[in-house]
């Protein structure tokens, strides 16, 4: 038997599921996810905790690597974040579906016959 909730988890995916699937929608809801790890990397830089690291990216630093390099990784993050949780879902939605059809037609045959 189906909760209430995974009752309206099924009804929610069933139409958003498409929706959901596309690739540009993946890329601006895990936009934050990716500009957290950003952030942190950045920060990591500024804070000089490495000294040697830091003198060399001083001695050899280029700032448009670095923009380059940020911006695939916030783009990289957002696009695998989002896909992994419309996998999820569809996964936990697939899950329900066949719970729901065992339950359906495993009623039928446990009714004992007197």
């Amino acid at each position: 038997m189906l909760t209430k909730r995974e009752e309206k988890f099924l009804a929610y995916w069933e139409t958003n599921r498409e929706k959901e699937k596309r690739s540009l929608r993946f890329l601006f809801i895990g936009l934050p996810i990716g500009f957290l790890i950003a952030i942190g990397i950045i920060l990591s830089l500024m804070s000089g905790w490495y000294e040697r690291a830091t003198m060399v990216a001083n001695s050899q630093f280029n700032p448009v690597v670095l923009i380059i390099a940020i911006l695939a990784i916030v783009v990289f993050f957002g696009i695998f974040y989002k896909k992994y949780r419309w996998d999820m879902n569809d996964q936990y939605y697939r899950e329900l579906l066949a719970k729901k059809r065992k339950d359906e037609s495993g009623d039928a045959a446990e009714k004992p016959i007197l």
